[in-house]
C-alpha cells in the first residue's frame, strides 16, 4: 500500500455521533461518524445495513440528509449522500441562528450508489 491519496474528494477525520434511520423503518440508531466529506461519510456502530439500503442521517448543524449505503465491512459502512452538504458545518458548535437546511449545497451524482437490483431481474443459481 502506498502513501498516495487516490480518492477524488477530501475527507475530514473526526469523531461525531449521528442518528440513522433505515428508510421506511421507525427505529433510530446512534452511530459514530469516523470521517465525513461533502458527498458522504463512514459510520461505525451496531446498525445492520446492506449495500443499497436507503438511510436518513441526522447530522449536527446539518439536519436530516438522505443517503444510500455504498459499502459495508464488519461494523463500518460507507454512505453516499443524495445531496452534497457543507461538511465543515458539522464540526462547528451548534448556533441558535443556524438552519440545518442551509447546509445543503447541491445534488451529488458522483457519489451516488447504484440502486438495488429489481428482484424480478435476478437469476437463480
Amino acid at each position: 500500500m502506498t502513501g498516495v491519496e487516490t480518492r477524488s474528494v477530501a475527507r475530514d477525520s473526526l469523531f461525531l455521533l449521528a442518528d440513522i434511520r433505515v428508510e421506511q423503518g421507525t427505529e433510530v440508531h446512534r452511530v459514530r461518524v469516523r470521517n465525513l466529506s461533502d458527498g458522504g461519510m463512514m459510520g461505525e456502530g451496531q446498525l445492520r445495513v446492506q449495500r443499497g439500503n436507503r438511510l436518513a442521517i441526522e447530522l449536527r448543524n446539518i439536519g436530516e440528509v438522505g443517503g444510500t449505503v455504498a459499502w459495508v465491512q464488519d461494523s463500518r459502512f460507507g454512505i453516499a449522500f443524495d445531496e452534497e452538504i457543507d461538511s465543515q458545518k458539522a464540526r462547528r458548535p451548534l448556533q441558535a441562528g443556524d438552519t440545518p437546511a442551509a447546509a445543503i449545497v447541491k445534488p451529488s451524482w458522483a457519489h451516488r450508489a447504484p440502486p438495488p437490483p429489481e428482484p424480478g431481474r435476478l437469476r437463480k443459481i
